[in-house]
């Protein structure tokens, strides 16, 4: 679903990416690791787009989208969810919601009831306003909020960071569950080890700007997070 080739990325004359390869699996969930600052963010908003590479290509779906814009990946079927969540915390759970209507192809102007499905809190707080809601309704309104966009390739930036356990078990569980019904392939920014072994397919490891390992999730021992994941 997605491949990145001999990617290169620098801040004017800092490099950050030096040729990352990567490869995700169609129907997979995939979680990249890595120490703080080693361009885990940064390789992600060049596959969104919103950052333009120095060399190398990034393919979705048998396509080469390095030079499309971010606006048509999403159309073409990228959906992001950042770190920190970024709802809007004046508008309503709903108001939210509808803010992904904007990047569907088919310009439908109903949220899909699906995403009630997915996520039942907020089908019980659409009058609610984001800011009002915890910090774990919050990370599902704004996973929702991507999948009102019908997307085949879901990013997330740091999904667990700063969520109770109960609802890092959900998030979980609903990803892998949308990657059995709806066929959804899922790339992860991770560093909870705990939520990787246990729903992730595949791991990659980032190191420096590079990606170091990847392997089947059953095949991630402690040497490697000892080497390149413990501060």
């Amino acid at each position: 679903m997605l491949k990145v080739n001999q990617l290169e990325f620098a801040y004017g004359e800092v490099n950050v990416l030096r040729e990352v390869n990567l490869h995700v699996p169609p129907q997979s969930i995939v979680c990249l690791m890595g120490r703080n600052g080693v361009g885990k963010t940064t390789l992600m908003l060049n596959i969104l787009g919103l950052y333009a590479p120095r060399a190398g290509s990034i393919e979705f779906a048998g396509e080469d989208v390095t030079n499309l814009s971010a606006h048509k990946r999403v159309r073409n079927g990228m959906a992001y969810v950042p770190q920190g969540r970024h709802i809007f915390p004046r508008l309503t759970v709903e108001e939210n919601l509808r803010t992904g209507l904007a990047a569907r192809g088919d310009r439908s102007k109903v949220v899909p009831e699906e995403v009630f499905e997915y996520f039942p809190v907020l089908k019980a707080m659409r009058n609610r306003l984001g800011g009002n809601l915890s910090g774990g309704q919050q990370q599902q309104l704004s996973i929702g909020r991507a999948l009102v966009t019908d997307p085949r390739l879901l990013i997330l930036d740091e999904p667990t960071e700063g969520i109770q356990p109960n609802i890092i078990t959900l998030i979980g569980e609903t990803l892998k569950r949308l990657v059995h019904e709806k066929g959804l392939t899922v790339l992860i920014v991770e560093q909870y080890l705990d939520f990787v072994r246990t729903f992730s397919h595949r791991f990659l490891v980032m190191n420096r700007g590079t990606i170091v390992a990847g392997d089947e999730t059953t095949n991630l021992h402690e040497d490697l997070v000892k080497e390149y994941l413990h501060v």
